[in-house]
């Protein structure tokens, strides 16, 4: 698996980082499904993500989750960086969406090299910027896009992050992602049927067209 740090890393750190990431990191696999990481939890190691997705969402008070953004290979998560730094509880959700490998890195390590390299410095303030620019294209998301538009926009979103042109998610399980309805996730996908886009089987979803917007 030192191939696969490697691979997806080569392009942020140099080779003395790597070396000291695979002496120190902890190889974790686990498959779709896995709650990394929940609310209210203490985060005691840093996740650099080698082969899989990550979606990561917030909770509201009755529960319900909103996904915020998916997190893929050579990413890690800025928010567990800060729960690191702040010794703070986690505030959001972190589930794998495909079988996932990751390497966890102790806490302690993420001071130890903002000081000593450049390239990590780099990688944790580049890794706060693409979280924060999703953060706020979630916002807008829900702010200004109609259901219609947000329910393509997250098909479109997963489609690119399974490489697939297949969704294995139900009516329900997409609801709860957008916290919305099943009836009204029902009606539009139902809506992008009959326009031609995707085609719903059973408790999967084929796509044929979202190219252009609704």
């Amino acid at each position: 698996m030192i191939k696969s740090l490697r691979q997806a890393y080569a392009d942020h750190f140099e080779l003395a980082l790597l070396e000291e990431i695979e002496e120190v990191g902890v190889l974790k696999e686990v498959p779709a499904g896995t709650t990394l990481m929940d609310i209210g939890q203490y985060v005691k190691s840093i996740p650099l993500l080698l082969e899989g997705a990550i979606k990561i969402m917030r909770l509201d008070d009755d529960g319900d989750e909103l996904l915020l953004y998916f997190l893929e290979r050579g990413d890690t998560c800025a928010m567990t960086m800060s729960c690191c730094l702040g010794q703070t509880i986690s505030e959001i959700r972190a589930v794998t969406e495909l079988d996932t490998t990751l390497m966890m890195i102790p806490v302690q390590k993420m001071e130890e090299w903002t000081a000593k390299y450049k390239t990590w410095r780099n990688f944790v303030f580049e890794s706060y910027h693409h979280r924060l620019m999703e953060m706020l294209e979630a916002i807008d998301t829900i702010a200004f896009m109609n259901m219609d538009r947000r329910l393509l926009k997250y098909l479109q979103d997963k489609a690119s992050v399974t490489h697939e042109n297949i969704i294995h998610n139900t009516h329900q399980q997409i609801a709860h992602e957008l916290h919305t309805s099943r009836v009204v996730i029902s009606r539009l996908l139902k809506k992008l049927e009959l326009d031609g886009r995707i085609h719903l089987g059973r408790n999967h979803i084929e796509l044929i067209d979202l190219e252009h917007q609704v």
